[in-house]
């Protein structure tokens, strides 16, 4: 199937306009789903991996490039093996049958025609959440289109400086596009609701790393969720995973050391303070341990071609 949405590609605030039959887009990929790695993850959110973990699919490519991003082997070196939207579909049956409490698509943005075609395949015999796990870097009309696919956002807010968000990810915009995208993803999935195993069933969850040096923006974006988001349509997850890692360049030397207990318990306390409910994250899973090693798990490459 031919997807017109690639011919121009306007997936992603990037809006490069690349016609990705022909060559790749600012996210690094052509057309046709690329993935690294499709397993049950244990480490997410409690209310996603619930009892056996989250059906994780790791597609490859980003739209945002951090230079700090954890899954660098994928979202800049673009590790992975192509696939069907057949081989996708199957997938996602596979990893419910391996007990998977939801399907959880990661950085799919790039992907969204073709992943919309493998949904239209097996949305109707899943018993359990897709979740749309993202940079947070998205347009509102790319998310429309997921309506009635997507039963669970998990969107970063990662800035709310542009001047943060131009040196990291090269996206002055950055906040103003995941401001709107969050709020659109809060129009979809409306309240909160669980079911009796405490699986959130349909809702989004707003998460935020605490960056080095950070902590004043780590705040203003809470204060902003909690101006315009009400309580019973949000969740906030304040991650302490910031790992330094030997590629981020010597140029970012604010960069190169973990983030302090000051700073995390200080944007956790203004989180308190302003009523804001969610998940923390204890001390030590800043460690490369937590990284998932992407090596084709679940991808099945016979059925594709490895990057």
């Amino acid at each position: 199937m031919r997807y017109r949405e690639y011919e121009q590609c306007r997936l992603c605030p990037r809006e490069c306009g690349t016609d990705r039959y022909e060559t790749a887009g600012y996210c690094g990929m052509k057309a046709g789903v690329t993935a690294a790695k499709a397993y049950l993850h244990q480490w997410e959110e409690p209310c996603i991996s619930v009892k056996n973990g989250a059906g994780t699919i790791f597609f490859t490519g980003c739209s945002l490039h951090c230079c700090y991003c954890q899954n660098n082997a994928i979202s800049r070196e673009l590790f992975g093996a192509e696939l069907s939207t057949a081989a996708l579909s199957d997938i996602m049956l596979s990893l419910e049958s391996d007990g998977a409490d939801c399907i959880e698509l990661i950085t799919p943005t790039h992907f969204v025609p073709e992943i919309i075609t493998a949904l239209d395949s097996v949305k109707h015999r899943l018993s359990v959440p897709v979740v749309y796990n993202t940079g947070g870097y998205e347009l509102v009309r790319t998310l429309r289109q997921l309506e009635g696919y997507i039963d669970v956002y998990l969107p970063d807010i990662k800035y709310l400086s542009p001047e943060l968000s131009a040196r990291y990810s090269a996206a002055p915009d950055y906040f103003e596009k995941a401001a709107e995208a969050v709020l659109e993803m809060i129009r979809q999935t409306g309240e909160l609701r669980y079911d009796e195993n405490g699986r959130l069933l349909h809702g989004t969850i707003i998460r935020h790393l605490v960056l080095p040096g950070g902590r004043h923006d780590s705040m203003a974006i809470l204060d902003w969720i909690a101006e315009n988001i009400p309580e019973n349509k949000r969740l906030v997850s304040i991650m302490n995973q910031y790992t330094p890692f030997d590629f981020i360049p010597e140029d970012y030397p604010e960069l190169h050391r973990r983030t302090s207990k000051l700073e995390y318990n200080s944007v956790v306390r203004h989180a308190q303070e302003l009523g804001i409910n969610g998940y923390i994250q204890q001390s030590g899973t800043s460690d490369s341990g937590y990284i998932p090693e992407f090596d084709l798990t679940g991808i099945a490459p016979e059925n594709g071609i490895i990057r």
